[in-house]
């Protein structure tokens, strides 16, 4: 059995004097134990939304429906008592942005010893040398030192590894990784991908892994959920999806990457337009304004997933799968 199992995962916001708004629909996917799915798109897509559904951190005029299942217990139906059990502690997350999760007027000791004394109700000593031991095993030189910092004291790329020491303390079986990589160079972004797949094959930890770079997908994942509106358009094992994107968006995606054997003159290849404001109504597929490949249908229904090629892979979309060829470069 899956270890978190979504199903027709919704998320929507209440608007005064306006209709509500639909950020996340119909979002489906499984992840086991030792296995990393990526979940990509633009900004505005929805990945961070779905997410944030299954921990209860939504704004406050946010609401849910269909199911998430955490070995078999639906996280969407727990009381706050409940899921305050397992957020922070069988479920971890690292949060986008380290500068502003962590809190500046307490001290990394402080925030890093909170969760333990709560969850595994160790004492303040004892709290301390896990957490100090969590910052050596994501390679933060002088650990027992730098604990007694503040924030500010550190630079992006160590915030960022206190955040992966801080989501690791109590061992979750599930580590949700919300763009990890992002504004760090790309030194960094290469030791937190390395971090995160030791985590991945030696702890066994599963890992959602929420980006809009492919790139860092293609080192980690093993299945990509590839989300546009607030929709999944394509999920697939990551080898199909680089090897044979059958979604325009994916292609597009994909096409934007630059390429080692590219001149150096060579424009950068995007995705024309931009993404449709949230709670735009649309008729048919939301991506057909964008699309190469758009015909009447895409205007006029929205097409539903359906399987394809790779076992477990399906995508939304009207053109045929072998209509695709030729669109990667």
């Amino acid at each position: 059995m899956p270890l978190l199992e979504v199903e027709n995962l919704g998320v929507r916001f209440a608007r005064k004097d306006a209709p509500p708004i639909d950020a996340v629909s119909g979002v489906s996917f499984h992840l086991e134990a030792g296995k990393t799915l990526g979940i990509v798109g633009e900004s505005g897509s929805g990945k961070s939304q779905t997410v944030m559904a299954l921990l209860g951190l939504l704004a406050a005029n946010g609401s849910t429906s269909g199911a998430a299942r955490y070995r078999g217990q639906d996280l969407l139906a727990m009381n706050a008592r409940a899921l305050n059990a397992v957020r922070g502690d069988r479920i971890a997350m690292i949060f986008q942005d380290p500068m502003t999760s962590l809190n500046p007027f307490l001290t990394i000791e402080r925030q890093m010893t909170e969760s333990l004394q709560l969850h595994r109700k160790l004492s303040r000593r004892e709290a301390t040398k896990r957490a100090i031991d969590a910052l050596e095993s994501v390679r933060i030189p002088d650990a027992a030192r730098r604990i007694r910092m503040y924030p500010h004291e550190f630079s992006g790329g160590m915030r960022q590894r206190v955040m992966i020491a801080m989501a690791l303390l109590s061992e979750p079986e599930v580590l949700i990784a919300d763009e990890p990589t992002t504004a760090l160079d790309v030194t960094v972004q290469a030791q937190i991908i390395d971090l995160l797949r030791e985590l991945n094959r030696e702890r066994g930890t599963a890992i959602v892994l929420i980006t809009h770079d492919m790139g860092v997908v293609a080192g980690l994942a093993d299945d990509v959920m590839v989300m546009y509106a607030g929709r999944t358009v394509e999920y697939a094992p990551a080898e199909s999806i680089f090897a044979a994107p059958s979604h325009p968006y994916t292609i597009g995606l994909l096409n934007a990457l630059p390429r080692l054997t590219d001149a150096d003159d060579a424009p950068l290849v995007a995705i024309p337009g931009n993404p449709p404001l949230p709670g735009l109504a649309l008729g048919g597929c939301a991506f057909a304004q964008r699309c190469g490949y758009a015909q009447h249908a895409c205007r006029a229904e929205r097409p539903v997933l359906q399987t394809y090629g790779a076992a477990g892979a399906v995508r939304a979309c009207h053109r045929p799968v072998n209509d695709m060829t030729g669109g990667l470069r």
